[in-house]
C-alpha cells in the first residue's frame, strides 16, 4: 500500500482542519512592520506583502482547496456512476442520448468551459464546486457505462431481467458492487484534478476572491514577488502538488488491485 502517499494525505487534512487550533495566528492580520521576511523562528514560513502570515493562510485555505476539492470530485464521480451505469444497463435509446450529451461537453476543452461558466457567477467555495463538477464528470461516466456494458452482457442479468427484476435493485444489487473499485478510483483522480482546476481558476483570479482564500490565491498574490519572496508561492505549491502526487499514487494503487481482481475473475 502507498503508506507514505496516505500518511501525507492524513497530514495536510490535520494540518489544515485541525492546525489552526494549535497555531492561532490570524491569517488576515496585516502588519506594515513585517513585509516580506522569509522564512524564520518568528514566522517559520514567512509573511506576504502585506505582512501576514503564511503558515497561518496555508492552513486558511488548505481548508477551502480541499473541500473544493473534495466536493466537486464526490459530486461529478456520483454524477458520472449513476449516468454511466443507467446508459450501459439500458442501453437503446438512453445510451444514444448518453453519447451525445458526453461528446458534447468534450467538445470544449476542459479548463475553457470553466472559464466560460464562472465568467458569469460570482465566484465562491460552493459555486466553483458545482462549476467544476459540471465539467468532470464525463470521464468517470465513459468507464463506467464501459464495464457496464460488460456486466449487462453477462448470463446473470440477462435472467434477472427476464424475471423482471425491478432496474433499481439489479443497478444497486449487482451493478454497484462490481463498480465500486473503478468509482473510487476515478474519485481520487478526481480530487487532485478539483484542486488543481480551482488553484488555476484562482491564480488568474477567476476563483475564489477575497476576503475568502485558497492555495491557489495565495500563489497568484505571491506570483509578482517570486524573485525576492520565493517563500509566498512555494510553499502553497507544494501543498497542491503534495495532494496531488499523493493521489495519484493511491489512484494508481486502486487501479492496480481492480486490475488483479479482473484477471482472476
Amino acid at each position: 500500500m502507498p503508506l507514505f502517499s496516505i500518511f501525507i494525505l492524513v497530514f495536510i487534512f490535520l494540518f489544515s482542519f485541525f492546525g489552526v487550533y494549535i497555531y492561532e495566528v490570524d491569517a488576515y492580520k496585516l502588519d506594515a512592520s513585517v513585509i516580506l521576511i522569509g522564512p524564520s523562528s518568528d514566522y517559520l514560513l514567512g509573511t506576504d506583502r502585506l505582512g501576514r502570515d503564511i503558515l497561518a493562510r496555508l492552513m486558511q485555505g488548505g481548508q477551502v482547496s480541499l473541500i473544493i476539492g473534495v466536493g466537486s470530485a464526490f459530486i461529478a464521480s456520483i454524477v458520472g456512476l449513476f449516468l454511466g451505469s443507467l446508459a450501459g444497463y439500458l442501453r437503446a435509446n438512453v445510451d444514444k442520448a448518453f453519447i451525445v450529451v458526453v461528446d458534447l461537453f468534450l467538445t470544449f476543452p476542459t479548463f475553457f468551459l470553466l472559464l466560460a461558466l464562472v465568467s458569469y457567477v460570482n465566484a465562491s467555495a460552493w459555486v466553483l464546486i458545482v462549476i467544476i463538477s459540471i465539467t468532470g464528470w464525463m470521464t468517470t461516466a465513459r468507464l463506467i457505462r464501459s464495464e457496464s456494458f460488460k456486466i449487462t452482457s453477462q448470463p446473470y442479468i440477462k435472467i434477472l431481467n427476464i424475471a423482471r427484476v425491478k432496474k433499481m435493485k439489479i443497478l444497486f444489487k449487482y451493478y454497484a458492487p462490481i463498480l465500486a473499485p473503478i468509482y473510487f478510483v476515478s474519485f481520487t483522480f478526481g480530487v487532485g484534478g478539483a484542486i488543481l482546476a480551482e488553484s488555476g481558476l484562482s491564480f488568474l483570479g477567476l476563483g475564489i476572491v477575497a476576503p475568502q482564500m485558497s492555495w491557489g490565491t495565495i500563489i497568484s498574490g505571491g506570483k509578482d514577488v517570486v524573485e525576492i519572496a520565493w517563500w509566498v508561492s512555494f510553499f502553497p505549491g507544494l501543498m497542491i502538488f503534495l495532494v496531488t502526487f499523493s493521489l495519484i499514487n493511491i489512484s494508481n494503487y486502486l487501479q492496480q488491485l481492480t486490475n488483479k481482481k479482473q484477471i482472476q475473475n
